[in-house]
């Protein structure tokens, strides 16, 4: 018996045709992966599925019942839950009133929140699910990026719903918050219940889904048995075309100028890393990886002047500046992209002329005031060298997909032509073909001569794209790798467990 149906969904936004007639069933016990290109409508179909945000035209049913949710908690209540691919999580609460937000009457007496049986119900959820390093009590804002993942993961959980939809979540989490989430999917299978994965890692799609569905421009290509499915098989489905080649460098070892453009010496972040010490070179992209806790991305941040360093410098050599704040690494010809571009790279409720031209303010002003002109035309310059997918630069940035979000992020910095760019995690949640495109932006970038700093959990992305990479483990330089042929996963991981 199907689970769901969806039959013939429509949705536009403004001028944009986010979904065209899209028709999906949804089997009992079925875990159906969901791929596509960014913008291809993924997410807005399972918004609509979820009672986020209502279609225009079209109906669902759920066990051949009308199924129609006008918000998550009336999508919740017909047993349908969302982990979201950005942040689901309301700052300034605790974890228990997270977990439990829209059913405090559950913890209520007397017509007032128990606080100590709400923490206590909150115990026992996030335990039952494996998770035994977040407190109830705990401060929401508090923790991890991954951690608020897990949490909205126990949320979805504790329903006990017929379909669970895990919308780009596995990009935040480690080996062991992945291991978590695959032992439910799985245990909700054995229940006969249902999971809609999204995910850009088809790898990942293909060993843990037992069908796939490919989108593209807002309408279903092609749904697939993922027995003996090929991964290039189905990035050809998703971008319509056959691959030609791989997204990597083909050049052999490492090549740069022999110029220092930043020079980093014992830099320290009490309680996270000690004594990093390296130089960037003209030219170079410097990889730094590790296990997800290693404390490269508050590195990240303190090379940028978003942290302040404990001790150690951070210089730009050229102008002879030292790194002490944001303020002074954009004046100086830096630039960074961040992990979590919906809270800390963007913002969303402004538009995209707005992002782009925000670092190059005085680029576009005149006096004191910004001219139309310049500004309209500094971001569609952005726009253009980005391909980004939009309505127009008037768009908001909240209304984007996840790859052209990023898109904007590295716009911004591409107009403002900084010599020295921090990236943090740039492929992270985005498609095969957007992520092909930004390394070769950064390829491009490396031949103009910019200094790139490229942080990243994946270990075949920094082999296949930088010139040297560092090894941080328990927030200290455990080795440094240079490009070579023979360099692989196997070698780097020795040093990194």
């Amino acid at each position: 018996m199907s689970l769901l149906c969806v039959e013939n969904i429509n949705k536009t936004f403004v001028t944009t045709r986010a979904l065209i007639g899209v028709t999906l069933k949804i089997e009992e016990g079925e875990i159906r992966g969901l791929v596509g290109e960014n913008g291809s409508g993924k997410s807005t179909l399972v918004s609509i599925i979820s009672g986020i945000i209502p279609q225009d035209s079209g109906e669902m049913f759920k066990h051949e019942t009308p199924y129609e949710p006008r918000s998550l908690l009336d999508a919740n209540s017909s047993r349908i839950s969302i982990v979201v691919q950005e942040m689901g999580t309301i700052d300034g609460l605790t974890v228990g009133a997270n977990l439990f937000l829209g059913e405090e009457k559950l913890s209520k007496k007397f017509g007032f929140i128990n606080t100590s049986t709400l923490n206590k119900r909150s115990m026992q959820v996030l335990r039952r699910f494996g998770i035994k390093n977040i407190e109830p009590d705990a401060d929401i804002s508090s923790l991890s990026f991954e951690d608020r993942k897990l949490v909205e993961f126990a949320k979805a959980l504790y329903i006990g719903p017929d379909l669970l939809i895990i919308d780009e979540t596995t990009t935040a989490l480690s080996q062991h918050g992945r291991e978590i989430l695959f032992r439910e999917i799985e245990r909700l299978k054995s229940e006969n219940k249902s999971v809609i994965f999204i995910s850009h890692d088809l790898s990942e799609v293909i060993a843990h889904c037992d069908s796939v569905t490919v989108m593209k421009d807002g309408e279903i290509v092609d749904t697939v048995s993922t027995h003996d499915l090929k991964e290039r098989s189905l990035k050809e489905l998703m971008v319509g075309r056959e691959l030609q080649q791989t997204y990597y460098r083909e050049d052999i070892e490492a090549s740069y100028s022999d110029e220092v453009v930043l020079r980093v010496r014992d830099l320290t972040l009490d309680g996270t890393y000690y004594d990093i010490s390296f130089e960037l070179h003209r030219g170079e992209i410097l990889g730094i990886g590790g296990l997800t806790n290693c404390g490269m991305h508050l590195l990240g941040k303190t090379l940028f002047g978003l942290e302040s360093a404990s001790s150690g410098s951070v210089d730009i050599v050229k102008r002879n500046k030292a790194i002490k704040n944001y303020v002074g690494a954009i004046a100086n010809g830096m630039g960074y992209l961040p992990k979590n571009r919906d809270q800390e790279g963007l913002m969303l409720l402004s538009s995209i002329k707005e992002n782009i031209c925000l670092p190059s303010l005085s680029k576009i002003q005149r006096n004191t005031f910004i001219s139309p002109r310049k500004e309209r035309t500094l971001a569609e310059s952005g726009a253009r060298q980005l391909n980004i997918k939009m309505s127009s630069i008037n768009q908001f940035c909240l209304y984007l997909s996840g790859g052209n979000k990023q898109k904007v992020t590295l716009a911004k910095w591409l107009v403002r032509d900084s010599d020295i760019l921090i990236l943090d995690c740039p492929t992270r949640g985005i498609d095969v073909a957007i992520k092909a495109s930004i390394y070769t932006l950064i390829q491009e970038l490396k031949e103009k001569g910019k200094g790139i700093i490229m942080i990243s959990e994946e270990l075949q992305e920094l082999i296949g794209v930088s010139d040297r990479i560092i090894l941080l483990k328990d927030g200290r330089m455990k080795k440094v790798f240079s490009r070579r042929k023979d360099l692989t996963e196997e070698e780097i991981i020795h040093y990194m467990i």
